[in-house]
């Protein structure tokens, strides 16, 4: 089994919206804190392309309430 050290944003809440992050065998993890179970994997060089997207403000739609 795999160590998982999971890294949560400085930004994230003490009690809610924390995504955290974690490296394990070349691949990126994601999870939501409020429920760990649940793990989505992805390689390194999409999450730098789906950062780059969000940097530019590609998905800043979502955020409208």
């Amino acid at each position: 089994m795999h160590q998982f050290v999971w890294q949560k944003s400085s930004f994230s809440g003490e009690e809610a919206n924390c995504i955290e992050v974690a490296s394990v065998d070349g691949c990126v993890c994601l999870r939501e804190s409020d429920d760990p179970t649940q793990i989505v994997t992805t390689t390194p060089a999409k999450l730098a392309a789906w950062l780059h997207g969000a940097k530019a403000g590609e998905f800043d739609h979502f955020l409208e309430a």
